[in-house]
């Protein structure tokens, strides 16, 4: 599942993520208003969401436990840690500060590997909250510049999040996707958060800069609030290219914040980017230290379930598969590798099974409807010769679509094991109407037996088994 060699003239792209997800909480990180996305504007809100004056924060246990989750499974060092207040002013914050983690975060340290196996290190995963939402209405590509009016809907402030802040080890578009992608898959594993980016439930920031080998890094710019894994590719690989041609026409690169317009495909200042200086970070003086006992971070680790690439480890030796293969990859991301290893330990061939499921089972998640005894039975008949690949797969999906007993399906389709006289007859004839293409076989070029394979199964009805068709071929040519 490699992708094509990204080509920067001789630059080096330089990329380090920061993620940001919202919790799975019922409620707010510091008060008891609802956490639920799509509620009417304005109606889970309270004191505390407002800002107004008196208003405490009390700090939500279960949001700290899932934070811990994300760092555990992160493999970050869980530590002692300190809220302080981040200063600054947009019309979605009504404090006019965001309660954050500054300089003791609750979790450093880690490491986040790619199936390919590179390992993009985690500086730290700490504990905010989450803004309000701006709707700009009137203008173009719903940015404020040109718009007629700005709504404002508070549900969203004071939802807990976690910023996973990685560290600059991402070279390549592809790994920017890789990652995102992974660190979805461990979110929604271990139920820390469900991880829509549609609803914005997790943002992504790049932070991209380019160098030439060996040299320093060069000036970053930020790319905020990127949607979709899609975008964040095509994102950090404009912005990089962007800022060759500006060094490259004797320019110099502005440290500045930058957003992506997926409809013309460009990255456009938003701002110069701030320092943590602006941000006049102090302690929180609502907010006394929180001190995780080590006997309850001890009890997350060890509820951690199995994550996506010890699954995908798992499904990959049974299968005998590449563990990022495309099939192991798809089974695992849809949750459907515990009924993988039920259909297998009822004696199906597994590897037959891992294709099968993820053909016909790209419509259901971690249940899919067909009982794993019925699935095995189906395979059976397919490894035994009772039915070919093409009539295993109309059987299966008239099971999908209505239940019903694999053998019973299959006599009432005709399907039946070919004679082996009549198979021989077919190959027989597809030799003769292809006298060239035998020759090219016979003289190595092993390709030419697909259209060989192809002239039998269209001369059967697709009722011709094509491993038997190969076999046949091969002791033929000798």
């Amino acid at each position: 599942m490699s992708a094509p060699e990204l080509d920067l003239g001789g630059w080096e792209m330089v990329v380090g993520l920061e993620v940001h997800v919202e919790l799975a909480t019922a409620t707010k990180l510091f008060s008891a208003s609802p956490n639920r996305f799509g509620d009417d504007p304005n109606t889970n809100i309270d004191p505390v969401t407002l800002g107004l004056p008196g208003a405490l924060p009390v700090l939500n246990r279960h949001a700290v436990e899932l934070a811990m989750r994300i760092g555990l499974a992160l493999n970050c060092t869980v530590q002692d840690c300190t809220f302080h207040r981040k200063n600054y002013f947009y019309p979605d914050m009504p404090k006019a500060y965001q309660i954050s983690q500054y300089d003791r975060p609750l979790n450093i340290d880690g490491h986040l590997d790619l199936p390919d196996g590179t390992r993009i290190g985690i500086e730290r995963a700490h504990l905010e909250e989450d803004t309000g939402k701006s709707t700009h209405t009137g203008g173009v590509g719903g940015r404020i510049h040109g718009s007629d009016a700005s709504l404002i809907d508070f549900n969203r402030a004071g939802v807990p999040l976690v910023e996973i802040v990685g560290r600059p080890d991402i070279s390549t578009p592809e790994q920017a996707r890789q990652y995102v992608t992974e660190l979805r898959a461990i979110l929604v594993a271990i139920g820390a958060s469900d991880a829509k980016m549609e609803e914005g439930s997790m943002r992504v920031d790049a932070n991209v800069s380019v160098q030439r080998p060996g040299e320093d890094l060069g000036t970053r710019c930020e790319i905020k609030n990127l949607n979709s894994v899609r975008s964040l590719g095509r994102a950090v690989e404009y912005e990089a290219r962007r800022q060759i041609a500006l060094i490259e026409a004797g320019d110099s690169v502005r440290q500045e914040t930058r957003h992506w317009d997926e409809n013309d495909g460009r990255t456009h200042t938003l701002r110069s980017k701030e320092d943590a200086d602006d941000y006049r970070y102090f302690l929180e003086p609502d907010l006394v230290p929180l001190v995780p006992d080590p006997v309850w971070v001890d009890q997350v680790r060890a509820a951690l379930p199995a994550l996506p690439a010890e699954r995908r480890r798992r499904i990959a030796e049974m299968t005998s598969t590449p563990v990022d293969s495309e099939p192991v990859m798809v089974v695992v991301d849809r949750g459907q590798d515990a009924y993988l290893a039920e259909v297998a330990a009822a004696g199906a061939d597994a590897g037959r099974v891992l294709i099968h499921i993820k053909e016909a089972f790209a419509e259901q998640g971690p249940d899919p409807s067909v009982a794993p005894g019925a699935l095995a039975a189906l395979i059976g008949m397919e490894t035994r010769g009772e039915l070919t690949a093409t009539q295993a797969k109309q059987v299966l999906a008239e099971m999908v679509a209505s239940g019903g007993d694999p053998a019973e399906i299959a006599a009432a389709r005709g399907f039946e094991a070919m004679d082996a006289g009549e198979l021989e007859a077919f190959v027989d004839d597809a030799i003769a109407a292809q006298p060239e293409v035998w020759a090219k076989y016979c003289a190595g070029e092993d390709k030419a037996a697909g259209a060989l394979v192809g002239a039998v199964m269209k001369a059967s009805k697709g009722q011709a088994d094509g491993k038997a068709v190969t076999a046949l071929l091969q002791s033929r040519r000798g």
